[in-house]
């Protein structure tokens, strides 16, 4: 165990599986691109239901990396969950020696907003169709929100602290400041971050609820957030996990720094309420600045939260101004998310990956499909901008109420 005198929380590795990628890789590539993969809802079942456009991942085979005794007992949003890690691990230079030698130093902590609802509808069906004696046993425990932290942490025979954050969309922000915050505390390694799968018919029907839910048939104006011609979210599929290392233990192990969780915070203004988001979504904001240490214009880039509902986005755009004053309106934001889809609490686990990739390759990715900007935001539109990005901030906001900004230093920083 490290010393914990010093102990700031270093990203180390990445994984995603997401629609526009399903390596981080592939990831990156359409981001910077500025790629679109929206496109018309295929699942079995949804065909006759108003969501008309989401983010689907077509090209993902679970058995290809997942032990058949852990697909039978969990839900798709767990297959992504355990294939991230999986890639994360890689990607940190974890491997099964490494975890092994003291796998009580290495914990997991998730965020969930729609749980197993594809395993949960199939078992349901199974009951009223067939009778209680052809429904699985692992029906009590796949559609849960704790599975995908549980079946990595017995999968990879991690011992160490286990959480799970179960929230709105904010909620993946709060699981990687959560990783962050324990591995301060002592933990070597957290394997943090966000998958879902909301795009069962079921989970569908639940989501129609929303009336921030976009209805609009066409892929290319479904999600426009920032313009007048914003009509609400489109929802995503994915998701992605990352790699939260004390830094001590990272460099005595030669592992690379990527970037450090250096400032969170988070608040609750109501459901919904969006005109009231923008002083919830503030403070948050300047708690995190306070925390990370970071003056307002040092902060090099901003992750939208990117609701695309008008009076939502107008909040979004005034809490920014607020927080950072002047440079609120120069500092280059951006929304990658309008390309995917909104993944609930995946989303701004998707924005924090791309947030250290942009710092990496110093890009700031574009905002697809999203081109007449109605606020008083640099929204980067069309094509990547070239950017010295040292610093950047993170914002999600949740349906139910909550508020999250996280910053991240670049990996170079330290």
């Amino acid at each position: 165990m490290s010393e914990p005198h010093d102990r700031r929380a270093a990203v180390t590795g990445i994984g995603v599986v997401a629609p526009n990628g399903t390596s981080t890789d592939t990831f990156w590539k359409a981001t910077q691109e500025g790629v679109s993969v929206l496109d018309r809802v295929t699942r079995e079942g949804c065909e006759h239901l108003p969501l008309k456009v989401a983010g689907e991942i077509r090209a993902f085979d679970p058995a290809a990396t997942i032990e058949e005794r852990f697909l039978v007992q969990t839900d798709r949003f767990t297959h992504f969950a355990m294939a991230a890690a999986d890639l994360a691990l890689e990607d940190a230079r974890l491997g099964p020696a490494d975890t092994s030698e003291d796998p009580y130093s290495i914990g997991v902590v998730t965020a969930a907003g729609s749980g197993g609802g594809e395993f949960g509808q199939r078992e349901l069906q199974r009951l009223w169709g067939k009778g209680s004696r052809f429904v699985g046993p692992y029906q009590s425990i796949a559609w849960f929100y704790a599975a995908s932290t549980g079946q990595i942490s017995i999968r990879r025979k991690f011992k160490g602290p286990c959480s799970v954050v179960a929230s709105d969309e904010a909620g993946g922000l709060d699981a990687l400041a959560h990783a962050a915050r324990a591995v301060r505390r002592g933990t070597d390694v957290i394997v943090a971050g966000s998958t879902e799968a909301p795009l069962a018919p079921y989970s569908v029907v639940c989501q129609l609820g929303y009336e921030e839910l976009s209805q609009v048939a066409d892929p290319s104006r479904a999600y426009r957030p920032f313009t007048a011609d914003a009509c609400g979210f489109v929802p995503a599929e994915g998701g992605a996990m990352l790699v939260v290392e004390a830094e001590p233990a990272a460099r005595e192990r030669g592992a690379e720094v990527r970037a450090y969780v250096a400032g969170h915070a988070a608040t609750f203004t109501g459901a919904s309420r969006w005109a009231e988001s923008r002083h919830g979504l503030a403070h948050a904001i300047g708690r995190a600045l306070a925390e990370a240490g970071c003056a307002p214009e040092e902060i090099d880039v901003v992750f939208a939260d990117a609701l695309g509902v008008p009076e939502a986005d107008r909040a979004e755009a005034l809490a920014i101004a607020d927080a950072l004053g002047a440079h609120g309106t120069r500092v280059p934001v951006t929304a990658p998310k309008t390309g995917i889809g909104r993944g609930y609490c995946a989303a701004p686990v998707l924005d924090t990956a791309a947030a250290v990739l942009a710092m990496e390759h110093g890009l700031v990715p574009p905002t697809p499909n999203v081109v007449d900007v109605c606020h008083d935001l640099d929204l980067v539109t069309g094509r990547a901008r070239v950017a010295e990005l040292r610093t950047a901030l993170v914002l999600s906001r949740g349906l139910m109420g909550s508020n999250s900004a996280l910053v991240l230093r670049h990996g170079a920083a330290g």
